[in-house]
């Protein structure tokens, strides 16, 4: 049997898919409509160019892809192998509603991006927003959770949000992703692992920690079967849609000690420091102009939460800041941003030019 791979790498994160989940969460603000159906254990990808479809041969090829020696994604982490068989049907079902869904959805990612990076959270917890409400502002599920982020109520005026008779910040794109990210930080601090915070945002806390104490594992691999069945499953769809859009797993799809052990015990998901040894070896250089940070982590082929690991509030400064920003970058990659400087600025401005124009609409 054959089967394609849509894997997208765009200059801002990509784009969204459609999906939803098969049960309704028990609490927590994720809700949403569609069914799917768990299967046993997953798998992982090989980056491609945007836009690119590749044809592989299952199951030989696909497994392959996933192991952690493999020539093309030995930089990449390797997906956990009780998620391969879910994350292998994803990628196989919901190609279509990739395609469908990428014609619009680069602007509210665009945005996402950029809000995520502002509260110092990885970029590709975006997906979320993704498989619970397929990015719609009007989404409302049986329990009453609306929007984009699909809060409940309570949740939404916890953590900012206006919910009255006559005004629904949930519905709020821009204000709604500032909440999503202010109650992913706060899950990430209890539980210091990605998977265990988005399984706290889809069934909310309180069912993470039973899951813990009956299991008497804080590993979601090892947990997961004392979760909610659509609660597991959204966790895997989010690993999916990730794998789907980026081309290979990220600081968001592994466990805290799958993240230690593929990064280090010295990084942190929100400002892991640059080494003594780094910070010597580093260029720095004052720019100023209208830089993305997107545009350029695309073009010196760095991963843009390294780019930020070294450049704090980069977007936010050069959004600001008349005088420019100090950037520091490892030397070979100094060398790769002035060999495509121009390049580079030419395409942030575009990129700026397109987004702006874009959130007149979402607002």
């Amino acid at each position: 049997m054959k089967q394609f791979l849509l894997i997208g790498t765009f200059i801002a994160g990509s784009f969204g898919l459609s999906v939803g989940q098969e049960n309704r969460p028990v609490s927590g603000p994720g809700i949403s409509a569609d069914t799917t159906v768990e299967k046993s254990m997953p798998v992982a990808t090989t980056p491609a160019a945007a836009d690119s479809s590749v044809e592989i041969t299952t199951p030989t090829v696909i497994r392959d892809l996933f192991e952690a020696d493999a020539a093309v994604a030995s930089s990449a982490p390797r997906l956990n192998p009780r998620a391969v068989s879910f994350v292998e049907g994803y990628i196989e079902s919901h190609t279509k509603s990739l395609t469908a869904m990428k014609g619009w959805a680069m602007p509210y990612f665009n945005m996402m991006d950029a809000i995520m990076v502002q509260h110092g959270l990885p970029r590709e917890l975006k997906y979320l927003a993704v498989i619970e409400s397929k990015l719609k502002s009007n989404a409302v599920s049986w329990a009453g959770a609306v929007g984009p982020w699909q809060f409940m109520r309570s949740t939404a005026i916890r953590h900012g949000l206006k919910v009255t008779k006559a005004v629904d910040e949930r519905t709020n794109y821009v204000k709604s992703t500032h909440a999503a990210a202010r109650y992913l930080k706060e899950l990430y601090r209890i539980y210091g692992d990605w998977l265990l915070a988005i399984a706290a945002y889809n069934a909310g806390p309180g069912n993470v920690q039973k899951a813990i104490a009956r299991s008497g594992s804080r590993n979601f691999w090892d947990l997961q079967y004392f979760l909610p069945t659509e609660t597991r499953n959204h966790v895997k769809k989010f690993i999916g849609t990730h794998y789907i859009f980026e081309g290979q797993g990220g600081l968001t799809t592994l466990t805290k000690a799958e993240v230690k052990e593929h990064y280090g015990p010295s990084l942190y998901a929100f400002s892991r420091k640059i080494t003594q040894e780094e910070q010597q070896s580093a260029k720095s250089q004052k720019i100023s102009g209208k830089y993305q940070s997107v545009v350029i982590a695309k073009h010196i082929l760095m991963d843009l939460s390294e780019f930020n690991r070294y450049n704090p509030d980069f977007d936010r400064v050069m959004s600001t800041a008349a005088t420019g920003y100090e950037m520091h970058l490892p030397g070979e990659k100094m060398e790769l941003f002035n060999a495509n400087k121009y390049n580079i600025l030419q395409e942030s401005v575009q990129l700026l030019l397109s987004s702006s124009a874009a959130l007149n609409t979402i607002l």
